[in-house]
Formats: structure tokens, sequence, C-alpha cells
């Protein structure tokens, strides 16, 4: 049994792990990297990246198969080999693994540690059954696994989750899609593109991660005409057949529905990799969940030299979010009883679907019903939109009242993660919506529906 001492144990080595290592670093204690499963990620190896790929290929056959409407004929049809496709998303997401690992590779030795790591007491990890680390501070930040219902469980290898698309070798012909968030918007919509047939069954009504009932109800009717979309639908029972599903669900309109797929990706939310860090063995606060009961604001565990971050916490599972935390956990670990709250950036949310949807600052289900007024543009006469036919979009951006500041939006339309970066920085800088529009709109861009938004809630100020 070997046995280290080191100022910092940072337990996963994914986006906030490897920000709390060399943010560790920085502050000038020592650290050790500790990581049981795969290098490279979640985001380059099964999220961010190789979504973004097969979103790519999906649009390619979108638009190739669109062009009539300009005149421009294609002779002859549109051919999608599925196996080309999934090479090409394989291929890609493997190159920026690559470049994780091999950034993972350029550490020191010294500061690596391969197994899966559980505690024996509040500074006490056992790595493996090999290694005992003595640590004066310790980072989670384990990240998280998809959530899989028993009912899909029983389903075998024909029940997948988004990291098991990207193993595929070809298309399959019949999907449905467990879950209407980000996730199963963006794959449903994009293999529904390649020629696979879908229908994404969501149950509480949710359209990503909208919640203004008017852009929500938008998006629900854009959806529902690319592909089978039943938001607010109760499955009811999914046995397998062969090689294949057969399920049963009640619709929204109460129709008994019963259907037959290949597969059935499940994307019903994930849950924090916490289950194996025997927390039991430590004196830390858990709440009903057997998850760390920490502050929001400085990631710490109660008065404990433990932090958590990124993906782990559940808080706001976005890389940028997680390399954040990680930087904040890391450094406040290093300068332990010494620690500062994160440093929030404005929230920022998008769903790459096509049109795209976006959120940014405050929602509208959290705001005070009185104290805002809401500017409104349609994106479907915004000229530059309708110009090239992606003329479908509805957003609302939220100002203050009192203040005149820019507080939030919520949308879907074209380049929405475009503007969605806009309105970020007018956020984070504090902009009123009369600043905003002192602000240079070029003509003719999609941003000029912004600029309508705007000045529709200048309207609504009086």
């Amino acid at each position: 049994m070997n046995t280290i001492h080191t100022d910092v144990a940072i337990i996963g080595a994914g986006s906030a792990g490897l920000s709390a290592y060399r943010a560790a670093k920085a502050a000038g204690a020592s650290a050790i990297l500790i990581e049981g499963g795969a290098h490279g990620t979640t985001c380059a190896r099964v999220g961010c990246m190789p979504s973004k790929l097969l979103i790519a290929a999906a649009d390619a056959a979108h638009h190739a198969t669109h062009t009539d409407a300009f005149g421009v004929h294609i002779d002859g049809a549109v051919r999608i080999d599925g196996r080309e496709v999934m090479a090409r998303v394989k291929r890609e997401r493997d190159r920026f693994v690559s470049f994780v690992v091999a950034g993972v590779d350029a550490m020191p030795e010294a500061d690596k540690l391969t197994g899966y790591a559980r505690f024996i007491d509040d500074n006490l990890l056992l790595v493996g059954e090999h290694t005992k680390v003595h640590a004066k501070s310790v980072v989670i930040a384990t990240g998280s696994s998809p959530v899989m219902p028993a009912m899909y469980r029983a389903l075998g290898d024909r029940a997948v989750i988004n990291d098991d698309v990207f193993a595929w070798d070809d298309l399959p012909k019949r999907v449905a899609v467990i879950g209407a968030g980000v996730i199963g918007l963006e794959l449903g919509q994009a293999l529904a593109r390649l020629g696979v047939r879908v229908s994404v069954l969501g149950a509480r009504g949710r359209v990503g991660p909208l919640s203004d009932p008017d852009v929500r109800g938008y998006a629900e009717r854009v959806f529902s005409e690319a592909f089978r979309f039943e938001p607010r639908a109760q499955v009811e029972a999914a046995s397998r057949e062969g090689d294949e599903v057969h399920l049963r669900y009640v619709s929204g309109a109460g129709e008994l529905i019963e259907d037959t797929f290949d597969y059935v990706l499940v994307a019903a939310g994930r849950k924090a990799n916490i289950g194996g860090l025997a927390l039991q063995n430590t004196s830390l606060a858990l709440d009903d969940d057997g998850s760390p009961v920490y502050d929001l604001l400085t990631l710490q565990a109660g008065t404990h030299p433990v932090f958590i971050a990124g993906d782990a916490n559940g808080v706001l599972p976005l890389l940028h979010e997680a390399a954040d935390e990680g930087r904040a956990a890391g450094t406040n670990a290093a300068r332990y009883p010494d620690v500062a709250p994160v440093e929030r950036r404005a929230p920022i949310a998008i769903a790459f679907t096509d049109p795209g949807i976006a959120m940014v600052g405050a929602r509208h289900a959290d705001l005070t019903q009185g104290a805002f007024a809401t500017g409104e543009v349609s994106f479907e006469d915004q000229g530059r939109s309708r110009v090239m036919l992606r003329n479908r979009g509805l957003m609302h951006v939220y100002v203050d009242r009192a203040s005149r500041r820019f507080v939030g939006a919520e949308w879907i339309g074209p380049d929405a993660e475009h503007i969605a970066h806009l309105l970020a920085w007018a956020l984070q800088m504090k902009l009123t919506v009369d600043e905003m529009l002192r602000m240079p709109f070029y003509h003719p861009v999609v941003e000029e529906g912004l600029r309508t938004a705007l000045r529709d809630a200048v309207v609504k100020l009086g």
C-alpha cells in the first residue's frame, strides 16, 4: 500500500477537475489529480463535441433537401450514409479527446493517480486498493451520469443513453427519445434530419429549458412539425421483442398510442457521480440524496476543507460553469481556510436545435409579475431571417420597470447561439434597454430582430 501526502486531492479529471488542479498549483499548493475512468472530459467524449458533429451532419442533410424554394434543384435523391456519418463523428470526436488527453499526459507523473477514490475519513482517501492519499483539502469533481429508469433498464442494450449514440457504427431506422430537455431535443432533431423515424416523448410539458409559456408553446409547434413530439406523454409500458422495443403511451391529447422502435434513447436527466465516494465515512452533512450539503457561493461543504464543483453539484451543468467552479474550488482548497465566493458570469443556456433555443439572465418563471416589461419580436417577418428562409422564431426580452435594465430573455429563433452572447455581455455589463439600443445594429442582419424586441420593451415601459 502506497501512501501520498498532498495539499489538495482532486477527485475527477473532467472540466472542473482539470481547472481545479491548475488553480491549486497556481496558488502554490501541491496537488494530486485522481481519475478512475477514461480521460477526455464529458464534453469532448460524449457531450458537447460529438453531439455537435452529429448535428452538423444533420444540418447538411436538411439544407441539401430544402433548396427548391431558392430555385436551386438537386437532381436525384440526397443519400445519407449512416456509416459515413458515424465514422466522421467518432473520428473527429477522438481528435478532440486526444487534445484533452495530451494535456493530462503533459502533467508531472507524480501529480496523477489512476483509480477510483473513496473516503476513509475527512482527509484520507483510498484510491483503488493500492494508494492512500492524505490531503489537507479535497475537491470533488466527479461529474454526472445519465439517469436510466428501471422501466428502460429492463430493455437491455435496446435502451441507450447519449454516450451510447456516439458508439453506433450506423444509424438505426426508428428511435424513441425519452425526455424533451436539451439533450433529447438536440439528438432527436438531428436523428430525424438524418432519416431516422423519431418520436420525442416528454412527461411534464417541457420544451428544452424554456419557462416562458408563449415561447415554449411556439417552440412546441415548431418541433411538432419536424418529428413526432409529445411533450406531455405518459409511458405506460416498455417491452422488448427480439431486437425491437414496443412502447405504449398516452399522448397529451389522451390518445393511447402503441409503437415499435429499434432503440429507446433515454435523456431523462442526470445524477451526480458520488455513489462510490463512501461519503458516509466522513463527518460531512449529507442531504436526502446523499450529496454533501455545501455553500453555493464558495462550494465548501460546511466548514470542512472539502469543495464540490462542476456537474457533481448539479447547479449549472455547463462546461464554462464547470471550469469556473473548478478554478474557484481549486483556489479555495489551496488557500483553506481563506475561501472566496465563485465569480459567476451572466447566466446563459443554449440548445443547438434549428431554430436554436437560448436563455439569458433571469428565467421568466423566476421574475416577479408586474415588475418587468416584455419586449417581443417574431422572426417570421424579420428581414434577414426571411431572406434565408430561416424565419421561424419568437423572442421575449425582459426589462426591469424601475431601473430599465435588461434582466433576461427567452427565445427560439435563427442564430440564437450568437445573439445569446450579445445579451449575456449586456447583462453582465448591467446595461439598460436605452444603452443597448444605442449600440450599432448593421443591416440586414438577424440581430435587427433583437433591436425590434428591445424597442417593443421601451414602448411597454412607457
